[in-house]
């Protein structure tokens, strides 16, 4: 992907806040997930496993680091 069509400005929220389009606070398991990533959040690990569906997660601290949106639709992407 070309430079110029990265979303490289972070979105306006903490990164313990995912965007509502990627993880509704209606989603099944809303708290459960929340409390997963916060807990990979303070441990400082790369992401975590989802409570719901068994799948690693990567957290939004990791997916900043990377420095752009992948387009991925990661669901605790900092940059949407």
């Amino acid at each position: 992907m070309p430079n110029e069509n990265k979303i490289t400005k972070l979105a306006n929220r903490s990164l313990n806040e995912p965007n509502e389009s990627r993880l509704s606070p209606d989603a099944d398991g809303y708290e459960l997930i929340i409390s997963a990533h916060e807990k990979a959040l303070a441990s400082g690990s790369d992401g975590y496993i989802d409570p719901i569906s068994s799948l690693f997660v990567i957290t939004a601290a990791t997916l900043k680091q990377r420095g752009f949106c992948c387009m991925n639709n990661c669901r605790h992407c900092p940059y949407i």
